[in-house]
């Protein structure tokens, strides 16, 4: 019984993505409520009967009391018998049935797959952002919006058909029942509900804003805690576990202050709702009782009328509840959409096809790029980089060598000029057909929180073991991760690395990542200061398999290291975002130029960072 409810709806169902999500709440939600549709109009179909339920009920039960009084016990039975019997029965099962149904379809049906479908999509769409994107936003604050917007959302479902639709319903059946008996009971109900509706409005007006400023204002604290927490060491290395506190203590005491302001709201509401309700009761039931006094209403009119006001007097505390709690939650949706609905800005062209890669010829055509700032990065660079070659880049940091990396693997756009792989513009193609062609190791070698084996993988996923166990071996890893052992018992390949790979050392991650990228085995190698976390006699080890790995593929290998990209065909320096120099490693020496600089001034391997040089920029 269960699964079929649960299976009403499915929520990974297929479904046309956009690059630009409605940016307004109700369009926004709308989207997401589609494969929904037939569910919620049962759903609302179901509250409506329900709520009619609870309103004859009480009527009959007015209708009991008149019976009662207007007969002997005996008479009763005789007369009414069946009736009643038929009325407990309907009582002891169809009424049951109704209210399982309309549970189900509530509690089964929507609540579970309405917030799934949301955290699903919402995942999808945020993933298909752009690496600019997400540098711009803590990960923390966006990871709390794609958890806390789903739940708010079906929240808001939930109220809607839980408490609005039987409200508005019962409300209704009770003003129909009234004016039934006599009409002039309507009026004070009609007085009680435009007081109700004003103190209803005021609310909704009044919690939307302060909602979505307490949901602002928690996932600043959650962005500000992740943050510490995911740089943890920096902060234990600089002995700033107080000013850490102070920093989230900040955020936090924002958050209370705006959640006072949420509750203040609430007990305005409260205190309001009991003075209208107890108008409500003293008026209908008083007015029914003068009714009654002056013959022109029974006994069970009375009952039914009291039964109705006192029941609403219940109800208009849940109900206000419902609706506060209903717009609060679109608040915080309002919230998430901030991020959940941002446009997709790098999209592929229509009709992209993939890239077709022949040769592995690279050209960038006057590229610039400055990052919106209009300095920094790159100025109009020009150059050619050969089928099979190898190049090496060199610069001060600033100098626009991760830059050029980027623009590349496409992950910003330049801002002037083209950059082409084997005369295809990398911005005309797919970007997962450009990516899967190249190859890269960062200087931040970051892992995910997964087995030594899956990272290795995620370079081949299709890979067989051997194939990876192969590739360990070659980055000189195989020997130290039959030696891993995780808190959870995995030894070896199982054993998983913590979050962004803090359980192994500097050199251990370079090392894994070294593996993943050869057993990926791309046409394209970009190598950004790939050896820097390893140790003089570990980047000994591997420097032939680098050079191994290299064979038969156009290389870009960045390195303040120099030693580690003197044996490439050609060298490129890079200077305030254009290409300063460019020959073999013995040409740039005799050149006496930059690089000639930086090699003298080596130590330990590294380019000087002397101030006082010409060309030093602060950029990408």
């Amino acid at each position: 019984m269960f699964r079929h409810f649960e299976t009403l709806v499915d929520p990974y169902t297929p479904y046309e993505e956009t690059d630009t999500p409605p940016h307004r709440l109700w369009p926004f939600l709308a989207v997401y409520a589609r494969p929904f549709r037939r569910v919620f109009a049962l759903a609302a179909l179901l509250s409506v009967l329900v709520a009619a339920v609870e309103v004859g009920l009480i009527h009959y039960m007015g209708r009991v009391v008149d019976i009662l009084s207007g007969s002997s016990p005996g008479a009763v039975w005789d007369e009414y018998g069946w009736e009643l019997v038929g009325i407990a029965a309907f009582i002891l099962l169809l009424r049951p049935a109704l209210q399982a149904l309309d549970v189900l379809v509530l509690n089964n049906a929507i609540m579970p797959n309405f917030g799934t479908l949301i955290r699903w999509r919402a995942h999808r769409h945020v993933l298909r952002q752009s690496v600019g994107w997400f540098e711009n936003d803590f990960a923390g604050r966006i990871a709390n919006r794609i958890m806390q917007t789903p739940p708010a959302a079906g929240e808001a479902i939930f109220q809607i058909f839980d408490a609005l639709t039987f409200a508005l319903a019962y409300l209704a059946g009770a003003a129909v029942l009234l004016m039934q008996a006599d009409p002039r009971l309507a009026v004070p109900l009609a007085l009680w509900f435009a007081a109700y509706a004003i103190l209803l409005r005021w609310t909704i007006r009044s919690v939307g804003p302060a909602a979505k400023a307490a949901s602002d204002a928690r996932s600043e604290v959650t962005g500000r805690v992740v943050d510490a927490y995911t740089n943890i060491h920096s902060v234990k290395m600089f002995a700033h576990h107080d000013r850490e506190m102070d920093y989230a203590r900040e955020a936090i005491e924002n958050t209370r202050r705006t959640f006072q302001v949420e509750m203040r709201i609430f007990t305005v509401m409260d205190i309001a709702l009991t003075l209208i309700n107890g108008w409500l009761i003293v008026g209908v039931v008083g007015w029914a009782i003068a009714l009654w006094s002056q013959g022109a209403a029974t006994v069970g009119v009375v009952a039914a009328a009291t039964a109705l006001t006192l029941r609403l007097n219940a109800m208009t505390g849940w109900i206000m509840w419902a609706v506060s709690s209903f717009f609060r939650n679109l608040g915080v949706v309002a919230e998430g959409m901030e991020t959940i609905a941002q446009p997709i800005t790098l999209t592929d062209a229509a009709n992209a096809p993939e890239l077709a890669l022949t040769e592995g010829r690279i050209a960038f055509h006057e590229v610039s790029h400055h990052y919106g700032r209009g300095a920094g990065g790159l100025d109009r660079v020009s150059l050619t980089i050969e089928p099979g070659e190898k190049v090496g880049l060199v610069g001060r940091s600033g100098a626009g060598k991760s830059t050029l990396v980027k623009l590349l693997l496409r992950f910003y756009d330049p801002e002037g000029g083209r950059i082409e792989i084997d005369g295809q513009d990398v911005t005309a193609v797919t970007q997962d057909s450009l990516r899967r062609r190249i190859g890269m190791v960062q200087q931040e070698s970051a892992l995910l929180h997964r087995s030594i084996a899956e990272n290795i993988l995620y370079g081949r996923p299709e890979a067989s073991e051997t194939g990876m166990i192969a590739a360990a071996k070659r980055a000189a890893a195989h020997d130290f991760i039959l030696d891993l052992t995780d808190s959870d018992g995995n030894t070896g390949y199982a054993a998983k690395v913590g979050e962004r790979g803090v359980k192994l050392s500097g050199g251990q991650r370079q090392r894994i990542t070294l593996a993943r990228v050869i057993l990926k085995d791309a046409p394209i190698l970009l190598l950004d200061e790939a050896t820097s976390a390893l140790d003089s006699e570990v980047e000994a080890a591997i420097q032939d398999t680098l050079y191994g790995v290299m064979e038969g593929k156009t290389v870009i290998a960045i390195a303040h290291r120099l030693s580690t990209i003197a044996r490439m065909d050609r060298i490129l320096v890079l200077d305030s975002g254009h290409v300063a120099e460019s020959g073999t490693h013995d040409e740039l020496l005799a050149r006496g130029g930059l690089y000639a600089r930086f090699w003298e001034r080596q130590s330990g391997g590294f380019i000087g960072m002397d101030p006082t040089e010409p060309g030093i920029e602060a950029a990408q």
